[in-house]
């Protein structure tokens, strides 16, 4: 009775491990799942990134107001006859605190 007990459980435990530590494993599954969404996460990221980029060539291509403004923004540039003013605001002066009286030495 020992005997066919022993073999039982020598048998129980070939036949689960595959299944924890083999190569289609309950982990590896887990780990890679894992990766998977960490993976779609980034594809997500840089999707919208591509999509930005996309209307930025669209819009360069199609139109001169991207243009003008990028010339303007960017390069400080402006257009012929176009008086261009720069408003400087003024920065606050600083505020000096009234000192402490020093107190005397005892």
């Amino acid at each position: 009775m020992r005997l066919l007990t022993l073999i039982l459980v020598i048998l129980i435990a070939a036949l689960q491990y595959p299944l924890w530590l083999g190569k289609g494993s309950w982990l590896r599954v887990w780990d890679l799942s894992r990766q998977i969404e960490k993976q779609k996460e980034g594809n997500t990221a840089l999707k919208a990134r591509n999509d930005t980029l996309d209307a930025e060539v669209r819009d360069l291509k199609t139109g001169y107001a991207a243009i003008e403004e990028r010339a303007r923004s960017e390069l400080g540039m402006i257009k012929q006859d176009e008086v261009f003013y720069q408003v400087m605001e003024k920065s606050p002066e600083p505020k000096s605190k009234p000192s402490a009286p020093a107190k005397p030495a005892p």
